[in-house]
């Protein structure tokens, strides 16, 4: 990443670290419990220690970051007893998304819904769990965009990035991306059907799943 082109220090590179290192987390490229080093990530990112510091405080009220007493910052490791919590927190959230959306969704927004349903089915068809869990995300995504529901939609943004790792460890298990196509199709359905009642009782039937999976 070249140096020359980024800010040093300031309010913009902080903001350019946190960008970089979010997206890192999210990404897995930073696995949990991984150190984070702030003299490494300052010379990575062309920025000053104090700019990457800022940055780790930000995540931390995010919930991606820990600070460990003397030992300093690490990527936050989430139990499945917190990933649960979580998730009865999206159901709830989510379920309220879902309504919205089926009482103002467009005729070219279900559409869209359709488009990403019928790419759900190829990918769980050719064996592609890791595109499937993509577009699995991409469908919650344009729910949450579809309901206007913005104070949600921050609310889950933060929830839903402290899950990544779970969500991939989903994905990956055998059997689980089939199950849960049904599920999304029956979200999609009810949303293109502009039945509010319905599509938030399947988006709650599916994150029911989803938390009886994370405990087994």
């Amino acid at each position: 990443m070249p140096n020359q082109a980024q800010p040093g220090t300031g309010e913009q590179a902080k903001q350019l670290a946190l960008g970089q290192l979010r997206e890192a987390i999210l990404r897995g490229d930073m696995a949990p419990a991984q150190r984070l080093v702030e003299n490494e990530l300052a010379e990575q990112f062309g920025v000053t220690r104090a700019s990457i510091r800022a940055a780790l405080i930000e995540l931390e009220s995010q919930g991606l970051v820990e600070r460990i007493r003397n030992r300093g910052s690490r990527v936050r490791v989430v139990t499945v007893d917190e990933a649960v919590a979580i998730t009865e927190c999206r159901l709830v959230l989510e379920g309220l998304c879902a309504a919205k959306a089926a009482a103002a969704v467009t005729d070219a927004q279900v559409t869209e819904l359709n488009a990403l349903g019928m790419s759900m089915r190829k990918a769980v068809a050719d064996g592609e769990p890791l595109v499937y869990s993509e577009l699995n995300h991409e469908l919650h995504a344009r729910i949450r965009e579809f309901s206007g529901q913005l104070t949600a939609v921050e609310l889950l943004e933060r929830l839903n990035a402290q899950l990544v790792r779970h969500r991939f460890q989903l994905a990956l298990r055998p059997g689980r991306p089939q199950q849960s196509l049904n599920e999304h199709l029956a979200m999609i359905e009810a949303i293109g059907a502009r039945d509010p009642q319905a599509a938030e009782a399947a988006v709650r039937a599916h994150l029911t799943s989803v938390i009886e999976a994370l405990r087994d």
